[in-house]
């Protein structure tokens, strides 16, 4: 969908040969300095980074190049010269340049990591301990996860204005209902990634008892199954990142996961340990910063991006100067 990717197993025998992938291909051999003139507002008083050389990184998706470039823009208001490595294809790219040092830090899902990553198929259902988790098991991998964030962009079913009157759904057990009583209404859009996760189609099928026919499963590009899903044609339900611009601006309707199904997603600054160790001001700095950020905010930035065509890095930087956490000059 939007943020997922390979399991655990199959990361660890191939994150050398996706990572060099990653380096020549997707802009992690340059990069681009940010040039930024700002300065620090509530963080970064005194410039505790003057000096340091850092590089952030993300995935491609419009979330994640928010998030990397204010993570980005806050090490430069508090001194650092800043390489800017942000919007890397596929999903293990970003987190291997993360583990091997070639990038310093992103932002990154608890869900994604427990689930994706480190293997696991069972989520912890509250949202602190699933973070408190990841962080003790990914130390072994040499990342240190910093204070977690309200933003959580797990996976959602979503429905039109119109269709959710029409069928009366408010829920996935009546997703599931529908589906077993009038198959034919039952129809999903989906991108290929959800559509064989465990924590996506498969798994939520199962939980539900959700029947939907392979020809009622739209494969599709990722921001296509925001407006066809709002056509209602040819999906009565897409299934979509919860945090998405997109979602009101298209007057979608989330279904309520009323069995908890999926898992938490909550994202928080996944820093490589060597970095932290040489530079521990890291976490006070971003830790104002996460706390900020929720659902209802990242609607509003990523719909700055993908709804009016503003520039991802315009974003970041307005809403830090908005937010006074840093200045511009």
């Amino acid at each position: 969908m939007r943020r997922h990717g390979r399991t655990h197993a199959l990361a660890a025998g191939t994150a050398a040969l996706a990572l060099t992938g990653t380096l020549s291909g997707c802009g992690l051999v340059s990069g681009s300095p940010m040039s930024d003139k700002v300065s620090p507002g509530k963080v970064g008083a005194g410039q505790p980074l003057k000096g340091a050389q850092l590089t952030v990184t993300s995935k491609e998706f419009t979330e994640q190049v928010i998030l990397g470039k204010i993570m980005g823009l806050v090490f430069r208001a508090a001194g650092a010269d800043v390489v800017d490595r942000t919007a890397v294809q596929g999903s293990i790219g970003a987190r291997s340049a993360v583990e091997s040092g070639t990038a310093d830090g992103m932002y990154e899902y608890t869900g994604t990591s427990w689930i994706t990553y480190l293997g696991h198929t069972k989520p912890v259902t509250d949202p602190v301990e699933q973070w408190k988790a990841v962080r003790k098991e990914d130390r072994a991998n040499g990342l240190e996860w910093l204070a977690p964030s309200e933003l959580d962009n797990t996976y959602a079913l979503v429905i039109s204005d119109k269709l959710q009157k029409k069928y009366g759904i408010r829920t996935l057990s009546d997703v599931a209902e529908l589906s077993r009583k009038q198959p034919n209404a039952a129809s999903v859009c989906v991108e290929n990634e959800f559509a064989s996760r465990q924590d996506g189609l498969p798994g939520m099928a199962k939980k539900y008892g959700m029947r939907f026919p392979s020809g009622q499963v739209h494969k599709m590009a990722g921001g296509v199954v925001y407006t066809q899903t709002a056509k209602g044609k040819p999906c009565t339900f897409g299934a979509i990142a919860a945090t998405d611009g997109r979602i009101p601006a298209l007057k979608l309707k989330i279904i309520e996961d009323d069995r908890k199904f999926f898992p938490n997603y909550n994202v928080a600054p996944e820093m490589n340990a060597g970095t932290m160790k040489e530079h521990p001001e890291i976490a006070g700095l971003l830790a104002p910063i996460t706390k900020a950020l929720n659902n209802k905010m990242a609607q509003k930035l990523n719909a700055k991006v993908d709804v009016e065509g503003q520039d991802p890095h315009d974003v970041a930087k307005d809403w830090l100067v908005r937010e006074g956490f840093i200045k511009t000059g």
